[in-house]
C-alpha cells in the first residue's frame, strides 16, 4: 500500500496536470492511503503497525471482505524487530503526498511531512529487514527480497525533494553508495527502488544542475539504454508483441513502472534539453516517450492478443480475475454468508466474474504474448494496486497528447 500511494502521488507531481477534472479522484485516492499509514505510523511510539490479517489463514479461504471471518491479526515492526523496508516505503509515500497536497492543504500537507521525517528516523535509525522481524508472516507471500537499503535512499530522496531540507542532501551523499548509489539495476517494483531513486534524484541534476546528482544521472542513463533496443548496453527482453517482459508472475507491474520511468526521465530531460547518453550515441525524450507508449498501448488492446489488460476497457478484456470480491456473487445477488471453503467453488468456476473489477490492470500474458485467462493462475490474473499506480500518471500523459497511429 505504500508503494502504491508514493507512484500514485508522483504519478500526480508529474502529470496531475494533464489530469483534468480526474485530479481530485487522484488526490482522494491518495488521501484514503495516507490516513491509513498515517494512522498506522503514530498510534504506538516507536512502532509501525505494517500487516493486518495472517495471510496463511486468509490463503485458506475464498470468500467475500464482508464475510470474512479469518483472524484479523495486527503485526507491527519495532526499534526491538526493526523494519526499514516498509519504515522508509512509508516515509517516502507520506513525503511524496506532502507534496500532492502542498497548496490545496496546507496544514494536511505540513502533517505528512513532520511524519516522514519521524518515520525515515526511526527506519534508519533502527535498521533491519521486515521479512526477517515478522519472518512467515510476510513470507512467502510479501518478502523483502532486495533488502532495506534501497528503501532508505528512496525515502530520504523523496524526504529531499519534499523538504528542500539540507540534511537530506547531507544524507544522500553521505550514504549513497553504501545505500546503493552505484549500483545499476534493471527493473523498479515495490520490492526493489533502485531505478527508481535514480530517476527520481536525477532531476536534481538535470533541472537545478546540481552537481551532486550527476552520479544519478549517468546511472539513469544506464537503466534508460538498457531498454532501447539498438543501444550498445541493451539486455531488455521484449515479447515478439512488443512487451517488455521481466518475470511470469505479475509482469505487467514492471511493464507499468519502465512506461512511467520513461515518461518521467523524458520530461526531466526536456526541461533543459537534455539526451541520455548510451555509449557513442544518444537517446533523445522523444524515443522514451515512444517506446513508453508502446507499453501503454499493448496494455490497453494493441497487442497481438487483442485483449486489453485493464478489466472493464475496450472490446475484450479478461473475465475470470483472481480476485475474491469480485468472482463471488455480491451480497445483493446472494445475500446469505459464504463460508471459507465454500467461496473456492468459484475460484474454480469457468463462468466469468459476475462483477466487474473495472479499471484493474491484470498480471498479464507470458513472454510470447499467450493469456491464460483463468482465474486460478494467479501469475497472469490477479491484479494489484501496484500495477495500477504509476500506470496513472502514464495515461495521463498520454491523455493530453493529440497523437495520430
Amino acid at each position: 500500500m505504500a508503494f502504491t500511494t508514493t507512484l500514485l502521488s508522483w504519478s500526480v507531481i508529474e502529470f496531475g496536470s494533464s489530469m483534468q477534472n480526474h485530479l481530485e479522484n487522484a488526490k482522494a485516492a491518495i488521501r484514503w492511503g495516507t490516513d491509513y499509514l498515517l494512522k498506522a505510523s503514530t498510534a504506538t511510539p516507536g512502532a509501525l503497525y505494517v500487516q493486518v490479517g495472517d495471510p496463511n489463514m486468509d490463503h485458506h479461504c475464498w470468500e467475500r471482505p464482508e464475510d470474512m471471518d479469518t483472524p484479523r491479526n495486527v503485526y507491527k515492526v519495532s526499534t526491538q524487530n526493526p523494519g526499514s523496508d516498509v519504515a522508509a516505503e512509508t516515509a517516502a509515500a507520506l513525503a511524496a503526498a506532502s507534496v500532492v497536497f502542498k497548496d490545496s492543504d496546507p496544514s494536511y500537507s505540513t502533517k505528512l511531512l513532520k511524519t516522514a521525517m519521524k518515520v525515515f528516523d526511526f527506519a534508519d535509525k533502527y535498521r533491519g529487514s521486515y521479512s526477517d522481524s515478522l519472518n512467515s508472516v510476510v513470507c512467502p507471500f510479501y518478502c523483502s527480497y532486495s533488502g532495506y537499503l534501497d528503501e532508505l535512499l528512496w525515502g530520504a530522496s523523496w524526504l529531499h525533494r519534499a523538504s528542500q531540507n539540507s540534511s537530506y542532501l547531507a544524507y544522500i551523499q553521505s550514504n549513497g553508495h553504501i545505500l546503493g548509489a552505484d549500483d545499476d539495476d534493471y527493473s523498479f517494483s515495490w520490492d526493489d527502488k533502485r531505478a527508481g531513486t535514480k530517476v527520481l534524484l536525477s532531476k536534481g541534476f538535470l533541472e537545478k544542475n546540481t552537481q551532486e546528482f550527476q552520479l544519478y544521472k549517468a546511472h539513469s542513463d544506464n537503466y534508460i539504454c538498457s531498454l532501447i533496443p539498438g543501444s550498445s548496453s541493451f539486455q531488455a527482453q521484449y515479447t515478439a508483441g512488443g512487451l517488455f517482459y521481466k518475470a511470469s508472475e505479475s509482469n505487467l507491474q514492471y511493464v507499468t513502472t519502465t512506461a512511467f520511468l520513461l515518461l518521467t526521465y523524458a520530461k526531466y530531460l526536456s526541461s533543459n534539453g537534455g539526451v541520455a547518453t548510451c555509449g557513442s550515441s544518444t537517446v533523445k525524450a522523444e524515443n522514451l516517450i515512444a517506446l513508453a507508449k508502446k507499453q501503454v498501448d499493448y496494455i490497453l488492446g494493441d497487442n497481438p492478443a487483442k485483449m486489453s489488460y485493464m478489466v472493464g476497457f475496450g472490446e475484450r478484456y479478461p473475465q475470470h480475475v483472481h480476485h475474491r470480491g469480485s468472482s463471488l456473487p455480491s451480497i445483493h445477488a446472494h445475500p446469505d454468508h459464504i463460508a471459507c471453503n465454500d467461496g473456492f467453488q468459484y475460484l474454480y468456476s469457468r463462468s466469468p466474474n459476475p462483477n466487474v473489477l473495472t479499471g484493474a490492470i491484470l498480471g498479464g500474458p507470458d513472454n510470447r504474448d499467450n493469456f491464460a485467462d483463468d482465474r486460478n493462475n494467479y501469475q497472469q490474473s490477479e491484479p494489484a494496486t501496484y500495477i495500477n499506480a504509476p500506470f496513472v500518471g502514464a495515461v495521463a500523459f498520454f491523455s493530453s497528447k493529440t497523437t495520430t497511429n
